[in-house]
């Protein structure tokens, strides 16, 4: 290659770069700082990047202009988990820069990896050095200052990339924890991998795409959530189709032309996801005359990514069942549904069926299935948001590293008024939904659900899956670990004595909430209270099934 990015490279690049991600998932996921069963920095990023990379595949030819469009919008609405959501970001940041530009040279690449760092420091509301930031910023500085005197693109970013590795090794600098626990960002880790694979496909290297998510733990524990819900009967589903399509027009589309093309979708199925991204409309529809949807689409622009499944015949297969799944779900939820506009309306992020009922039962009109190991995409948040017919909806993420995500949704969403409340445990979203009031204001509501996060303190109770150490303690692979809201309070062989080291570090409270996990029995769940009960007398101790991966228990303080 030479001194001008062409079109065609530009998307060899960015398949290879997701393809090596997806090749390196597992052991970005294994620099995890926390011993747990639940890292999935290197799952988040990946999901995130096919998403787009499956659009951009999509493409025949094309120009750099389609190419960015494609990534920017796919790895927007897959994004997942803070990284994710920051690497959408990055790509967002970047692709703006390029579609603006006449041709790709080394001054536009440098400006374009300049706004994609932008972007992605003003998405995070305080960013942290010694992450994936600090690598993304590494690398936009250095091709700033090496765009002036080298004109050649692949000599350029060879030098970018190997200062990038630079700033990866010495992000334990930065992040104590880090250092302590002896590995480098995780985060950062991914976008060298993108960045690798990249340059691979620009010095003209042999690369076999493989484009689909490698399963892991992770993966399989999101799956096997959605197969616990069950197989669903062929007469169960009111619609047999599940059609989905982009519409392509020559301008951005307007909220009008969005909503009456969602509107005439509620007439002709269920099911329905329906928002654009500027020149185009993604939908997603169970109907009985896919082809009706198609016309219609059709009268405003051409069509692209069409697809139709036959629900009724194939259901038995993964995609379908889901699909299937999603059908019922949302036939018994539009039941449920009133007719008329409600004033607030909720969606919350848990995992395990026990959870899940107790949300509902709090109030939450939707639920979407996720949490640690499973962070739902953007994408997935979107869609529950735009089932609930309410004027002013809150998204409860119930973890830390669904907050951006969650956020993203009102960017999407321009036109419904969303509140993302910052809850980062399952414990402050019950805590939020038992503190909302029908009768107040939601200025107010938002006020005291706030407030009511601040009240509760958590807990949570896995083991570890390797040695390491953390705040000076020695953990080996298999201990009891018991994390707070801000760490580590112990770690021990049993779960007994984790607690009892644990519970008196979570500070002052009058009621002890404990939610046990799908693999824990209850009668054992019932033996530690009983344990708890007898050091702690005057402790009121409430016992839940939460069914909850991953986590022995799930506790809170108040």
């Amino acid at each position: 290659m030479g001194k001008v990015l062409s079109a065609k490279e530009l998307k060899k690049a960015f398949l290879a770069g997701a393809n090596q991600l997806n090749a390196k998932k597992d052991l970005i996921n294994e620099l995890n700082v926390f011993p747990v069963p639940d890292g999935d920095t290197g799952t988040n990023m990946t999901m995130t990047i096919l998403s787009a990379a499956k659009e951009v595949a999509a493409i025949e030819g094309g120009s750099i202009k389609d190419i960015c469009k494609a990534m920017s919008s796919g790895s927007l609405r897959g994004a997942r988990g803070n990284s994710g959501v920051i690497l959408s970001q990055l790509i967002r940041g970047f692709t703006k820069e390029l579609s603006e530009a006449k041709e790709v040279d080394s001054l536009v690449l440098a400006k374009a990896f300049q706004r994609g760092v932008e972007t992605a420091y003003k998405a995070v509301m305080k960013p942290k050095e010694g992450t994936i930031l600090t690598v993304a910023k590494g690398m936009a500085d250095k091709i700033m200052e090496l765009s002036l005197t080298e004109e050649e693109i692949l000599p350029l970013l060879e030098k970018v990339y190997a200062h990038g590795e630079e700033v990866l090794e010495h992000t334990p600098d930065l992040l104590p924890v880090l250092k302590e626990a002896g590995v480098v960002d995780s985060g950062g880790a991914g976008l060298m991998a993108v960045m690798d694979g990249a340059l691979r496909s620009l010095r003209g290297e042999k690369i076999v795409l493989d484009l689909e998510l490698k399963e892991s733990g992770a993966v399989s524990a999101l799956v096997g959530e959605r197969k616990n819900r069950g197989e669903i009967s062929t007469a169960d589903i009111r619609f047999g189709y599940c059609t989905e399509f982009m519409v392509n027009g020559d301008h951005a589309f307007t909220d009008e032309e969005v909503d009456a093309l969602r509107t005439y979708l509620t007439g002709i199925g269920d099911s329905i996801v329906c928002f654009s991204d500027e020149e185009m409309i993604k939908v997603h529809v169970h109907t009985n005359h896919p082809g009706d949807a198609f016309e219609k689409g059709l009268s405003m622009g051409y069509l692209s990514k069409m697809k139709v499944d036959n629900m009724r015949l194939e259901h038995h297969e993964l995609l379908i069942e889901d699909a299937s799944r999603i059908a019922a779900m949302d036939k018994l939820e539009e039941e449920e549904k009133p007719a008329e506009k409600k004033a607030f309306g909720f969606v919350a992020v848990c995992s395990g069926e026990g959870l899940e009922n107790i949300f509902r039962d709090l109030g939450a009109n939707q639920v979407v299935s996720g949490g640690q190991s499973m962070n739902p995409s953007t994408e997935d948040l979107v869609n529950a948001v735009e089932k609930i017919n309410a004027e002013h909806i809150y998204i409860l993420p119930n973890n830390k590293n669904i907050i951006l995500a969650a956020e993203q949704v009102c960017s999407i969403l321009e036109e419904q008024l969303i509140t993302v409340l910052r809850s980062t445990t399952i414990p402050q979203g019950i805590s939020a939904l038992i503190a909302f009031q029908e009768e107040a204001s939601p200025e107010e509501n938002t006020e005291n659900m706030t407030e009511s996060l601040k009240a509760v303190s958590s807990g949570e109770i896995t083991y570890a899956v390797r040695d390491t150490t953390i705040d000076g303690r020695e953990i080996h692979s298999g201990d009891i670990l018991f994390l707070g809201d801000n760490g580590l309070l112990s770690a021990e062989k049993d779960i007994l004595s984790a607690v009892r080291e644990a519970l008196p570090k979570m500070g002052e409270g009058e009621i002890l909430s404990l939610y046990y996990g799908e693999d824990v029995k209850a009668e054992d769940a019932e033996a530690l209270v009983s344990e708890i009960q007898k050091d702690n007398p005057d402790l009121e101790i409430e016992l839940q099934n939460g069914g909850q991966a991953v986590y022995y228990y799930l506790l809170s303080l108040e």
